[in-house]
């Protein structure tokens, strides 16, 4: 299972990240690392992007890149 298909309002562990590169580097950089808890918060009226609170702070993220993140 991946961010993108958790549902709103739901808490999920990331378990890993899959991304290659430059990607997989943003990813980690927002704070998105392996064993953090993640919530989601909103997702926008057409679908992308979700909006996730992640270590306390607000972070929207493209639905293409909260693919690469496997959840628990």
């Amino acid at each position: 299972m991946t961010l993108r298909d958790a549902g709103i309002g739901s808490t999920v562990t990331v378990k890993k990240l899959t991304g290659e590169g430059a990607v997989r580097r943003r990813i980690m950089d927002m704070g998105i690392t392996k064993g953090t808890a993640v919530t989601i918060r909103k997702v926008a009226p057409l679908g992308d992007p979700i909006e996730v609170t992640v270590r306390g702070y607000e972070l929207s993220i493209r639905k293409a890149d909260a693919e690469m993140v496997e959840i628990v």
